[in-house]
């Protein structure tokens, strides 16, 4: 795709702005302050699409992209998963011996822990990590380092000190693309898919089991279950379901029938393409 704006949150070296780059190459990357923003100027036509992080392989679910996106009138168009490498970052005319301090956003930190610890730097929490990265040419100390991309150090002329900093081999973020359109891809036997939805259960007993009996039955494979509180409410929650399959294979719509019986506000939030990248992640296994 060419000439398209790919809003992400961030500034510009996030992990995010790389997989803008990647997926988009001949398309023109746009930093927002919130994930709420980057949804925002597709809901409004100011962006074609965002690119929003929802998991990672070693720190998990980004909580607030699940509470974001049942409210957002977008649908997931495709999914992306990113390999993070984090590299250790520092002024041109530090080493490591000098470093004290290191910052980086949580989950990036997270992702890092082990060798924090290892060199006893004090972590700094930070709002991103490409953040962090530019703050480094402001604070100006040799003693601070920053946990960011390769394409930071680019961007803001940094030397790379550690250029594996993760504790995990194999760490990847997935990454959904959102648009304002709906298009879901033609149904072809050959390929796979993935159908996401959120729904409430009903107040009645066993209402999740009985909700998620009719995919069993029907052979329909869950890929992911995600449930969380609905705000200002600590008895209502909601459900995030990943599912393998289309909604014009004939099981998932029984399944979707069934589900209805048991479940309100169902929301279908996109029908898309099954990343091939899935086969090599044993930690996004479907199995």
């Amino acid at each position: 795709m060419k000439n398209k704006i790919i809003a992400y949150q961030g500034v510009q070296g996030a992990y995010s702005h790389l997989s803008c780059k990647n997926v988009f190459p001949n398309s023109t990357s746009l930093a927002c302050e919130t994930f709420q923003e980057a949804m925002h100027l597709v809901e409004i036509g100011k962006a074609d699409f965002a690119m929003i992080p929802v998991e990672n392989s070693t720190a998990g679910r980004v909580e607030e992209i699940y509470r974001l996106i049942p409210k957002m009138s977008l649908h997931i168009m495709d999914e992306h998963f990113e390999p993070v490498k984090h590299c250790l970052l520092a002024l041109k005319d530090s080493c490591l011996d000098d470093i004290k301090y290191v910052s980086s956003h949580p989950q990036a930190l997270a992702q890092c822990h082990t060798n924090i610890t290892k060199y006893n730097f004090e972590a700094v929490a930070k709002f991103d990590t490409a953040g962090a990265a530019q703050e480094l040419l402001t604070i100006n100390d040799k003693t601070h380092a920053a946990i960011a991309s390769s394409l930071s150090s680019q961007l803001y002329n940094l030397q790379i000190l550690n250029d594996d900093f993760g504790d995990h081999y194999g760490n990847t973020t997935r990454f959904l693309v959102l648009s304002k359109e709906n298009d879901i891809p033609k149904y072809c036997e050959d390929k796979e898919y993935i159908t996401s939805l959120v729904f409430e259960v009903r107040n009645i007993a066993a209402s999740l089991y009985k909700a998620l009996g009719g995919f069993a039955t029907n052979n329909v494979n869950l890929i992911k279950l995600e449930s969380y509180s609905l705000p200002g409410s600590m008895k209502a929650s909601q459900f995030h379901v990943d599912i393998a399959g289309h909604t014009d294979q004939k099981k998932l719509q029984f399944a979707l029938e069934e589900l209805s019986f048991f479940a309100k506000d169902v929301k279908v939030l996109g029908v898309y393409n099954r990343n091939k990248y899935r086969d090599t992640m044993k930690t996004f296994s479907e199995d």
